[in-house]
C-alpha cells in the first residue's frame, strides 16, 4: 500500500504492483509505503478522501504466475505448501486445491494456524481473520483477494495488467500527477517486476480446471470481460 498526496495505491497480488510500486517510490517525491498488500480496510482514516488506485489481471493469468513463481522458490509459502501437498502435486491438483481452498475445511484449518494473527508486511501478509473470511466467501482464491482488497473503495480506478504502462500514466494525470521525465522514463525504459517464467497461460489449463476457475473466480472474470484464451 502507497500513498502520494494524490492517490492511494493497493497492491493486489501477482498483477502488475511490484511494477507500480517502484514507479511510484521511484518518481513521486511524495509517496510513501505503508503496508504491503494491505486492503483497503487497514487504510488510516486521514488517506480516505484520496482516490484508490489498483489492478487487476486474468485470473486464469494469475494461477500460472502464482504456482511457478512459488514452485520456484527454494522456501515456497505455506499456501503453496498446503495446496500442492508439500510440493508433491502438479499444477493442475496443486491449483484446484487453491481455487477450491474456501470450501476444504481442512485446508483452510492448515492455512489460519500457521498464518500470523497480525499483518506481517511482508510475503503473503494473511492473517488468521483473512483466512475466516476466504471460508466464507466461498470464491476462488484470486477473487476473494481482489474484493478483500477493495472491499470498501468508492469508484477505485482498477488498471487491467495487460495494458498497465499506458493505463498507469493516464491515471497518475487523473490524480493529479504532473507528467515529469522520471515517470516518463520509467514507463518506456524499466521492464516488468517480479515476473515469473512460464508459457502462455492457456496451455496449463484442461476443460475441467478452466470450467472450476471460470465458475469460482467468476465475478472477476465477467466484470473485466476475460477468457482464457486472451490469458
Amino acid at each position: 500500500m502507497i500513498v502520494t498526496d494524490r492517490l492511494v495505491f493497493l497492491h493486489l497480488h501477482k498483477s502488475g504492483g511490484t511494477f507500480v510500486n517502484a514507479l511510484l517510490m521511484h518518481c513521486i517525491t511524495s509517496a510513501r509505503q505503508i503496508g504491503y498488500h494491505l486492503p483497503y480496510r487497514e487504510l488510516a482514516a486521514e488517506y480516505r478522501e484520496l482516490p484508490v488506485v489498483g489492478t487487476v489481471r486474468s485470473p486464469w493469468a494469475y494461477y500460472v504466475s502464482w504456482y511457478h513463481f512459488q514452485r520456484g522458490q527454494p522456501n515456497p509459502n505455506i499456501l503453496f505448501r498446503i495446496c500442492s501437498d508439500g510440493g508433491r502435486l502438479g499444477f493442475k491438483e496443486t491449483i484446484a486445491n487453491l481455487v477450491g481452498l474456501s470450501a476444504d475445511e481442512a485446508r483452510l484449518a492448515r492455512l489460519e494456524e500457521g498464518v500470523p494473527e497480525n499483518f506481517a508486511n511482508f510475503g503473503l501478509n494473511l492473517t488468521k481473520r483473512c483466512v475466516r473470511e476466504l471460508g466464507e466467501r466461498g470464491t476462488g482464491f484470486y477473487t476473494f483477494l481482489y474484493e478483500r482488497l477493495y472491499a470498501g473503495t468508492r469508484e477505485p480506478t482498477i488498471l487491467r495488467m495487460e495494458g498497465l504502462r499506458e493505463a498507469l500514466r493516464e491515471a497518475l494525470g487523473s490524480a493529479g500527477h504532473l507528467p515529469n521525465a522520471c515517470v516518463d522514463r520509467f514507463l518506456r525504459e524499466v521492464p516488468p517486476l517480479n515476473t515469473t517464467r512460464h508459457d502462455a497461460p492457456s496451455l496449463y489449463f484442461d476443460d475441467e480446471l478452466a470450467a472450476l476457475v471460470e465458475k469460482r473466480d467468476s465475478s472477476v472474470i465477467k466484470r473485466y470481460g476475460y477468457t482464457l484464451s486472451d490469458a
